[in-house]
């Protein structure tokens, strides 16, 4: 049902944050629905601070806004105040921009960036009033599409998706967009159009495919179906410079997570860290060029007010123009009190230069990411970095007038043993020493020394995707030893919660064995499970053992070489020798020159139409 004023108004009465769920914000896009030639509703399956920090819902909002026949409406996971008015009330999931329920909306798409939001995309689906089983979705049921990150392995979710976009989505979301449009027209029925659909490049349709498994468990074979290619290939957007970028964002009636002008400058990344999907599922490397990203960031400045601007990647300072755009940008920013923000800064490519620019206006703690305390353990990763440059930077950083660091690390990566998660400490002591030995610190200002350490979880496509994750015991010793290895307040020790870090590993390599469990756990009550109150990992291991499967078969088990993944019909560039090579390349603790240094001959340069690629190293 659509809420009419009076059943909205009394539900907006009874929540907390009521600005979530009204729409009309500033750069947002309402059209009338009879102009339409169909409605796209893009999910994201979390709360809405968390949705409208994504940049990639703003780029594809605006991207399909921008044809007059498509009408794209935002849709986010209400908070539990506001799901039990809905359910009160029979008010079914709805559009921000009109709201309608999304059931009647030809197309819904849920954009996947982590694997914890899968349980909350079927409760959206539930409060939509649409099944949540593609089987069990008639004719008049809209599509429910896919894309983002977690698209690399989708196995786990084939149950309820009509069809998956593999890869960057802004040339492939408007060709799928048309290609419906057409089918539309031609009056073809789902299966016809799903046919069709998996004809274009970067589109992934489940149900045309038959998986079948070993008696241990692992895959025995991926048979496409009705013409389904054997590989279905990722979309890259070869030129940057040429890509849509709005030319505003919505920008929020409430605070987000992050709230503040967001301008990409790079795709891809030339590091080579072994354990980091996002460095290996993006390849190849591009660059957007500094004239454009500038002319980005002031228009965006100016469209919506904002006094802070990001430019984003992930590794921003390896872009071979950043000289050149902040000494364009921050003159500008400066002179109109707008603050600069440089995440994904590397530890080798930081300088004192950069820091007084970007603090100019407003000076803010430093985040650095050495990802492992022992000179071993960065090699193993493929990190490149020594403990002289991180110190370096760091007291780099100390002489700018920071008195506050933050180092990312990572506990139970392959080959790591006791002396190494002691590094970690280890390492951030010799900071705070390095702090106090300094002539010019401030005078009666202390160091704060923050070391948050992650769980590794092994991913697909990473030349990690082979390795078992640590136990939950081992990894719950490993934090145990870190404490007991600290002996200063200076230094401040966060961890990530162990239990979402192996249901995160089991579902990054699941097959579509899980969609059982994860419907399961989800008629248990897990959803929002990236929020700590409602996560349970009780209900979890509960609906796994209903479902005869052993979670740590997923997590905890490694992987021979030659074993068939539930992701091997998908092909995201990188050639699978290469992978096996980094893998033991990192058993021997070998490093591989970053991508600007020595082409590695990853696969992903044959991404690109007549091998090259503008702006980036892929030749």
């Amino acid at each position: 049902m659509r809420p009419d004023h009076k059943t909205f108004d009394r539900m907006l009465r009874r929540v907390q944050k009521p600005a979530r769920y009204i729409g009309g914000e500033l750069g947002s896009v309402r059209k009338r629905r009879e102009t339409l030639a169909m409605r796209f509703a893009f999910c994201f399956p979390d709360l809405y601070e968390v949705g409208m920090s994504h940049l990639g819902m703003k780029i594809l909002y605006s991207l399909l806004n921008s044809r007059p026949e498509i009408g794209c409406e935002r849709v986010f996971m209400p908070d539990r105040d506001m799901e039990a008015e809905m359910v009160r009330e029979g008010v079914s999931l709805y559009g921000l921009e009109s709201r309608d329920p999304i059931r009647d909306f030809d197309m819904v798409g849920f954009t996947l960036q982590y694997e914890m939001s899968y349980t909350t995309i079927l409760r959206m689906l539930d409060l939509a009033g649409i099944p949540r089983r593609s089987a069990d979705r008639g004719e008049a049921m809209p599509l429910v599409v896919g894309g983002g990150p977690c698209a690399c392995n989708p196995e786990p979710l084939a149950d309820f998706f009509d069809l998956f976009m593999l890869g960057e989505g802004e040339e492939v979301i408007l060709e799928l967009c048309e290609a419906y449009i057409d089918a539309k027209d031609e009056g073809l029925s789902k299966a016809e159009f799903l046919k069709r659909a998996a004809r274009i490049e970067g589109v992934y349709v489940p149900s045309l495919y038959e998986v079948r498994y070993l008696p241990d468990g692992r895959v025995e074979s991926i048979t496409p179906k009705e013409g389904a290619p054997a590989r279905v290939r990722k979309r890259i957007i070869e030129n940057l410079d040429e890509v849509f970028f709005p030319k505003t964002f919505v920008v929020p009636y409430i605070g987000i997570v992050h709230d503040r002008a967001m301008v990409e400058v790079l795709r891809g990344c030339i590091r080579g860290c072994r354990f980091c999907q996002a460095g290996f599922i993006y390849r190849p490397f591009r660059e957007k060029g500094a004239e454009v990203i500038a002319g980005d960031a002031k228009c965006l400045l100016r469209s919506t007010g904002y006094d802070e601007v990001s430019l984003t990647s992930l590794s921003t300072g390896d872009h071979s123009e950043l000289d050149g755009l902040l000494t364009d940008l921050i003159p500008w920013t400066e002179s109109r009190g707008i603050n600069m923000a440089l995440p994904s800064l590397r530890l080798d490519s930081f300088s004192g230069e950069w820091l007084d620019k970007v603090q100019a206006v407003r000076k803010s703690g430093l985040t650095f990411a050495p990802e492992a305390g022992t000179q071993r353990m960065r090699d193993v990763i493929n990190k490149n970095l020594s403990e002289a440059e991180i110190l370096d930077t760091c007291h780099t950083a100390f002489e700018g007038g920071n008195t506050s660091v933050k180092l990312y690390f990572m506990i139970g990566q392959p080959t790591e043993t006791m002396e190494d998660v002691e590094g970690i400490v280890a390492l951030a002591q010799k900071v705070v020493d390095l702090y106090y030995a300094l002539p010019s610190k401030p005078k009666g200002k202390g160091v704060t020394v923050t070391a948050s350490v992650a769980s590794f979880v092994p991913k697909p496509f990473t030349p990690f995707q082979y390795e078992p994750q640590d136990t939950r015991e081992l990894l719950h010793e490993k934090q145990r030893r870190m404490l007991d290895c600290r002996h200063t307040k200076k230094i401040t020790l966060k961890y990530h919660d162990v239990d979402t870090s192996f249901l995160e590993a089991v579902l990054a390599r699941g097959d579509r064995r899980l969609g059982a469990v994860i419907e399961r756990a989800y008629l248990a009550g897990c959803y929002l499970d990236s929020w700590e109150e409602y996560f349970y990992i009780d209900r979890w291991l509960d609906s796994f053992k209903a479902e005869g499967l052993d979670p740590a078969f997923y997590a905890n088990r490694r992987r021979d070489y030659d074993e068939l993944m539930p992701w091997s019909h998908l092909d995201y560039g990188v050639s699978d020798a290469f992978l096996i090579a980094e893998n033991k390349k990192a058993h021997a603790a070998e490093t591989t020159p970053d991508c600007r240094s020595r082409c590695a001959g990853c696969g992903a340069n044959r991404l690109a139409a007549g091998g090259g690629m503008k702006g980036g190293v892929c030749r």
